[in-house]
């Protein structure tokens, strides 16, 4: 690929905690526009990459370039211009309780524009409107379920229509059929948007359903970066063992993963 189709980029990054190395040499090429998602299992380092990407987690050694800047050499003044070009939803969706929905998502808007009132509350209700959540802006976050919850703070990481996005295991803690409707939503609005998309997860089905290529963490390394269909295939034993659970074919044919 073209260096001016890569938006971000890691190179050889590394990050550890006292003796716990979890990242150990990341390389990863992100295109621009495109939806990547990062798989591995849970507590190696999928969510650490998010966070060093947005300056909020500084890396041992390496560099991340974004857009052209390298983050790692950034001060916190020039990571804040850096980080208008990113929304993020969190895991949690990490909503104020105590705010209105419409409060919720005006926040970036208030933080980081001189719009008016006006203009705010109109931008507002067309993000809304994008995550199929209109006219609950005077509802508090509690009143919500929980894939509305979800959707809201995908609105609030929209609102400044960021050219880059990141989800945080945006499907944790829905039931199947929420997560997918989320997951039908990301993959809407990157292509409404034409945003550049990292979604970390562990759940295979929903990746396969809203990404372009998968990246596997494993070891503190990228050690694959393929399609869909390249990875179903992937004769890969640290792929095969991750995306099968260490099932056997019997047990996979018995829970519903292959057909009987």
């Amino acid at each position: 690929m073209a260096d001016s189709d890569v938006i971000i980029e890691y190179q050889d990054v590394h990050k550890g905690f006292g003796e716990l190395i979890v990242l150990d040499g990341v390389n990863l090429q992100v295109v621009r526009g495109e939806t990547l998602t990062i798989v591995g299992r849970s507590g190696i380092g999928k969510s650490v990459m998010l966070k060093t990407l947005t300056g909020l987690m500084p890396v041992d050694s390496g560099h991340i370039i974004v857009d052209g800047d390298d983050v790692t050499a950034l001060s916190e003044d020039e990571l804040r211009r850096v980080r208008r070009k990113i929304g993020m939803l969190f895991q949690s969706a990490a909503l104020f309780d105590s705010m209105t929905i419409f409060e919720n998502v005006v926040y970036p808007l208030r933080e980081h524009t001189d719009l008016d009132e006006a203009k705010q509350l109109e931008v507002v209700k067309e993000t809304l409107a994008m995550v199929d959540l209109p006219g609950v802006e005077d509802q508090y976050p509690g009143e919500l379920s929980g894939g509305m919850r979800k959707r809201v703070g995908l609105a609030r990481a929209i609102a400044l229509r960021p050219p880059i996005i990141l989800y945080d295991e945006p499907t944790t803690g829905l039931d199947p059929i929420t997560a997918n409707v989320i997951s039908r939503l990301i993959r809407r609005l990157q292509k409404r948007l034409e945003v550049t998309s990292i979604v970390v997860t562990h759940d295979l089905e929903n990746a396969f359903m809203l990404t372009d290529r998968i990246a596997m963490l494993h070891g503190g390394k990228i050690i694959s970066v393929m399609s869909v269909g390249e990875f179903r295939r992937s004769q890969d034993a640290r792929i095969h063992e991750f995306a099968t659970g260490g099932l056997t074919e019997e047990e996979l044919r018995s829970v519903g993963r292959l057909p009987a």
